[in-house]
């Protein structure tokens, strides 16, 4: 018979329970997830996302695309409002579909309530002190000391575990359906599970996160394998200008996070497609010496005479610029990146820390409003940070700490984002939209 512990390596993440009830109330960076933040890559995913997300019921906006800074192969809920993506997923994934794949499955979790069925069930069926022990089998097992879980408590977590493993099977079959009624194939979906159900026979520490959190029993894959199959949708292919997107941010995220000379192995000179002198091109800059920053441009330069429609590699230029201290070279090429995408939040406050890094007194004003304006939709820490800069530089002191406050909070340091909000409303007016937003994170109080 298989031990408890055997199961719950194979099964879940030895963090799962905690991280479920955090979620609600806690930002994804302060619990730990590394995060990071692009317009062109959360653009793509969204498109992918969108039409899923629609046909699962759960509306325009309310779920949001996040990017973990990850090597391995990740994606997991932790909530109803985030779905999670490694960027080793976006870099392994040959193709859209199976990203979108992952993305139904994650949603049929989503839309069925899966965590919060979780949440309720571990609330249901112990008090605190007993989640602290289930909690510790996580660790027990993480160390190969398994006698430390009670006989009581092994009930109740193989009852967890069997939920668990039917609620991957309806995320499935849900995750299927929102497929098949946007007219896309689940062979991705299948090609993903079928790629690591291997790694069921192998052990733990060696697995995917995606393995333990997703297992791969043998029916489940069967089933899914058969649904599949038969679909209408099964033979429709990723129409080639998403192809080419995928394709792009794979080179991206491989120009940014690997090293160059992996780079360079991965898109050799005598490829010279689009997608391979994007990741060139980044990857030159990062392999430095005197002719880094030199050549890198060079490279981004020859991208925006062949492709002028093309907002990322304004951006791209941009930024490299700016990583080698010359902001205002870099305003230029930010601006019409903004322009081009349609006024992106994130180019926004790119341009904002351009305009700063210049210490021109005369453009605070205008990089204040770009960065006010990009956080009435995306509460994003830097830009906050951002915006403190720039209006200790205007004298508007309680301004300066609502916002150093307000990024605190998102950060997850609840003890100096109070301390920085109590200071704030002092020179705040009692009422004011600024001042009840310190109020808030004054009075705000963690769950216990």
């Amino acid at each position: 018979m298989r031990t408890l512990a055997t199961l719950m390596r194979s099964t879940l993440a030895a963090g799962l329970l905690a991280m479920a009830f955090e979620a609600a109330v806690t930002p994804a960076h302060a619990q730990g997830i590394p995060l990071i933040r692009d317009t062109e890559i959360e653009n793509l995913l969204n498109d992918y996302a969108r039409p899923v997300f629609k046909a699962a019921g759960l509306g325009d906006g309310r779920v949001a695309m996040r990017i973990v800074k990850s090597d391995l192969f990740n994606a997991f809920v932790l909530d109803g409002r985030n779905v999670f993506i490694h960027t080793g997923s976006l870099m392994q994934a040959e193709t859209p579909n199976q990203i979108i794949g992952v993305i139904a499955h994650e949603a049929g979790h989503i839309a069925g309530g899966h965590m919060a069925a979780l949440r309720t069930r571990i609330a249901r069926d112990q008090t605190k002190a007993l989640l602290v022990r289930i909690l510790g089998i996580g660790i027990a097992v993480a160390s190969g000391n398994p006698a430390a879980v009670a006989a009581g408590d092994e009930v109740i977590m193989r009852g967890l575990l069997a939920e668990r493993r039917a609620q991957e099977s309806a995320a499935d079959q849900a995750g299927l359906k929102y497929l098949e009624a946007t007219r896309q194939s689940g062979k991705g979906m299948l090609d993903t599970f079928e790629r690591f159900a291997q790694q069921e026979y192998i052990g733990d520490q060696h697995k995917d996160p995606f393995v333990r959190s997703h297992p791969v029993a043998a029916d489940r894959l069967a089933q899914l394998r058969n649904l599949v199959q038969k679909s209408p949708s099964f033979a429709i292919a990723d129409p080639p200008a998403l192809q080419l997107r995928h394709d792009m941010m794979r080179a991206k995220l491989s120009g940014y996070l690997e090293r160059p000379g992996v780079v360079f192995n991965r898109y050799p000179a005598t490829d010279t497609t689009i997608p391979a002198r994007y990741a060139r091109a980044i990857a030159r800059f990062f392999q430095g010496g005197t002719g880094g920053l030199q050549a890198a441009l060079a490279d981004v330069e020859t991208l925006i005479r062949d492709k002028p429609d093309n907002p990322h590699f304004h951006e791209l230029k941009g930024d490299l610029l700016m990583r080698s201290g010359r902001a205002g070279d870099a305003i230029p090429s930010v601006r019409q990146a903004l322009k081009m995408t349609g006024e992106s939040n994130l180019i926004r406050v790119q341009l904002g820390r351009a305009l700063l890094s210049t210490n021109n007194q005369a453009v605070v004003n205008e990089a204040a409003e770009l960065l006010r304006k990009s956080l009435i939709e995306d509460q994003n820490q830097q830009a906050y940070r951002a915006l403190a800069d720039a209006n200790y530089r205007l004298g508007r002191q309680a301004e300066a700490d609502a916002a150093i406050a307000q990024a605190w909070f998102l950060e997850g340091d609840l003890k100096q984002a109070q301390a920085v909000a109590k200071r704030a409303q002092a020179g705040l007016t009692k009422g004011s939209p600024a001042w009840l937003k310190m109020d808030d994170i004054v009075n705000f109080k963690p769950p216990t």
